[in-house]
Parts: C-alpha cells; sequence; structure tokens
C-alpha cells in the first residue's frame, strides 16, 4: 500500500469524506439494507497496542447486542490473552453490553446517520511474567 493511502486509512472516518458525501453514504446504505445499521469502528487515537481493522464500516442488524458485536470484533482483532477490549460509542461512553444495536442507533447516531464506535485496549490480568528474584 502507498504511503499516502496508509495515513488516508489511519486518519478518523469524519476526516476522510465530509458531511454531505457521508450523509449520502448513509442514504444509500439504509436505502439498499432497510434491515441493517451502518456503523463505523475506529481504534481509539491513542491506542498503540492493538491492530487497525481491515475495514471500519459495517452494516449491523437491529437486534444484535453490543455483546455480541463486541465478540465479532473480538475475533478481527488478534489480542493476546491480556489484552481486554473496550468499547466506547459516540467516543464518550460505554453501554451496556445486552443493548441492541439498535437502541445505540437510536440514542448515540451522528448527525450524518453513522453510529460511530471506537475500540480501545488494556491490560487487565497483571503485568508480563518475570523471573523471581532471590529473597
Amino acid at each position: 500500500m502507498a504511503p499516502f493511502e496508509k495515513s488516508m486509512e489511519m486518519m478518523p472516518f469524519k476526516q476522510r469524506k465530509c458531511l454531505a458525501t457521508r450523509k449520502d453514504e448513509v442514504c444509500n446504505i439504509r436505502t439498499k439494507f432497510p434491515n441493517k445499521l451502518p456503523v463505523i469502528v475506529e481504534r481509539y487515537i491513542r491506542e498503540k497496542s492493538l491492530p487497525l481493522l481491515d475495514k471500519t464500516k459495517f452494516l449491523v442488524p437491529f437486534e444484535l447486542t453490543l455483546g455480541q458485536f463486541l465478540c465479532l470484533l473480538r475475533n478481527k482483532i488478534d489480542l493476546e490473552s491480556t489484552q481486554a477490549l473496550f468499547l466506547l460509542v459516540a467516543e464518550k461512553s460505554m453501554s451496556c453490553m445486552s443493548s441492541s444495536m439498535g437502541e445505540i442507533y437510536s440514542r448515540y447516531s451522528d448527525q450524518d446517520g453513522f453510529l460511530y464506535i471506537t475500540y480501545a485496549s488494556q491490560e487487565v490480568f497483571g503485568a508480563p511474567q518475570t523471573p523471581e528474584r532471590p529473597c
């Protein structure tokens, strides 16, 4: 991939496309797939320990729960056993994992019509093993 394309890929979706273009995309998506929700998933800006996803746009069913969506994302990202995956909805809130994507979309969708979800990670199960020190 060319360096310019790689840098464009790392830019947030909202900075890559203007509002009118994003609204048109949502309109086309909702016309073709009325039973699906357009979701943009991006890595947290300061997160360096997680790889970028191969795609950022997802079409998800209304009834899918956030927990099920998290499992889907976790399978797409190769995580170590010590890493947890957190989802921030609309870049500010952690929603209940049993909430349906339809509920979350109706509450947090952006003015352009996409639902933006940011993923991040943190080591939560302790530090890496180090050799024991003699007493």
